[in-house]
């Protein structure tokens, strides 16, 4: 029998619209499943079903007033504990931040809101989101529901597990070096790194660095293109604006199109030296590739030698840049977690000529890597080096600087496209013969997310994902 959980997010808000299901039916069997399942797979930081029951209510009279209805009314969402919500605590993922709580919404909250989209709570990070996994003081790690002894991935670890088991249709996540595409690697569902510029970050956001932006996680195509209609939009004060699409077009309107005949390049370069993929992953790559080829792409080789020495180095140092910004007093530092303490300091320890250097290197590197490729319509390239890891694998021995050496070797090619502020999504192609989902990572031209959505459409109708599911998602809430 389908459960209201089966439903896509626009399946839900078609079913709000017909009178099918009411938005207190679907926010009250959303939070049935994450009370029965939360608390085996650390999806959320914060739950919050007083206000989300009260958003429903108000859904309801506004279905009843007769009158034009937003796009997504009475879908439940959450949001990443990254961003602010107002009235709600932010957390941030860390001890430090335990009872704050903003009298200010992001804007993607509000832009989130208006589409009718009802957040249930806030979703488990990593603490201030430097990780590629998701684990902290507070909730402790946000686990693949394929496999719970494995880590979700991260930052947006939490709403990737959410989508995943079930919780909610579609989620929002944050991205500023594969924060998006690594969970949902991880968590076999599709996720969008938008380009930079394309959602807004207000009112305080990433813009120093330009790594960072706010995109979603979701089980399909479709419903991941509605939720970036949704958040899409710059606010006045933004640095940087993607362009919009042209008059009358959407992103969802771009998943039901064909995409054309593209040409696509493989991409297996990393700035990490030495990198190996494990069989798994490379399987993966070449599945991906031919199936590409067999849709009738023209698929080939990036030639090599695209990147610079000074790659690396330079993003590990506007890296730890952001960690100079923490809101956390002096007194309560020695609360941050190890890695967050060491990379706090290697930031501090910058002087302001090698900060600047750093950030022009990663400017001056974009324009080149983006003129090398720009006879490309996507680049294909793995997500992860590594099947998922085991929870405390990366910090096994307590060093932090072998614990970010382990993540740069395990997440070795996302990063690369936040510093070309490229569009990028996960697509969930593959699994390995223990049920442990592999993504795909395909890469954009600047701005150019309908391309990507389209491509990804075509994937998901040649290899349908959306009805595989962990064994989670057949608990009944």
């Amino acid at each position: 029998m389908t459960q209201l959980h089966d439903l896509t997010a626009l399946e839900q808000a078609a079913a709000v619209r017909s009178g099918e299901a009411s938005p207190t039916d679907l926010v009250r069997h959303a939070l049935d499943r994450i009370e029965e399942l939360d608390a085996g797979l650390g999806a959320f930081l914060t739950v919050t079903p007083e206000r989300a029951l009260a958003a429903a209510r108000r859904a309801e009279d506004l279905v009843r007033s007769g009158g034009e209805l937003p796009p997504l009314l009475g879908v439940p969402t959450a949001i990443k504990d990254l961003n602010n919500t107002a009235g709600v605590r932010t957390t941030f993922g860390s001890a430090t931040m335990a009872d704050v709580v903003p009298d200010v919404d992001d804007a993607v909250v509000t832009k989130l809101a208006a589409a009718g989209t009802i957040s249930l709570g806030k979703t488990n990070t990593p603490e201030f989101g430097f990780p590629c996994y998701t684990d902290n003081e507070l909730a402790g790690p946000a686990r693949c529901p394929w496999d719970p002894s494995r880590l979700a991935g991260g930052s947006s670890g939490g709403a990737a597990v959410a989508v995943a088991a079930g919780m909610v249709p579609f989620a929002q996540g944050s991205d500023g070096g594969g924060s998006i595409r690594i969970p949902a690697s991880v968590n076999g569902i599709y996720g969008i790194k938008p380009s930079r510029g394309r959602v807004s970050n207000a009112p305080y956001g990433s813009e120093i660095t330009g790594l960072g932006t706010n995109g979603p996680l979701a089980r399909t195509v479709r419903d991941a293109a509605a939720m970036l209609d949704a958040m899409a939009g710059p606010v006045l004060g933004d640095p940087a604006w993607a362009p919009p699409l042209p008059a009358g077009e959407t992103f969802l309107g771009s998943a039901d199109r064909a995409p054309g005949r593209l040409r696509i390049g493989r991409w297996l370069q990393s700035p990490m030296p030495d990198v190996d993929l494990d069989p798994e992953v490379r399987t993966a790559f070449e599945d991906a590739s031919a199936l590409l080829e067999g849709l009738g792409h023209e698929v080939e080789d990036v030639p090599a030698g695209l990147l610079g020495p000074d790659v690396l180095p330079s993003f590990e140092r506007v890296w730890a840049l952001s960690g100079t910004l923490l809101p956390v007093p002096p007194r309560r530092v020695a609360e941050l977690r190890p890695l967050t303490r060491w990379l706090r300091e290697r930031g501090l320890a910058l002087s302001a000529q090698e900060a600047m250097e750093a950030m022009t290197a990663l400017r001056l590197f974009s324009r080149r890597f983006l003129l090398a490729t720009a006879d490309y319509d996507v680049l294909l390239a793995p997500v992860c080096t590594m099947t998922p890891r085991p929870i405390g694998w990366f910090g096994a021995d307590g060093d932090a600087a072998a614990d970010f050496e382990r993540q740069k070797r395990y997440a070795a090619f996302t990063a690369l496209f936040n510093v070309t502020g490229q569009p990028a999504v996960s697509v969930p192609l593959h699994w390995t013969e223990d049920e442990l989902p592999v993504g795909s990572m395909l890469v954009g031209r600047p701005a150019d997310e309908a391309t990507l959505i389209a491509l990804s459409a075509q994937l998901e109708v040649a290899r349908p994902w959306a009805d595989r599911h962990p064994a989670a998602w057949e608990q009944t809430g």
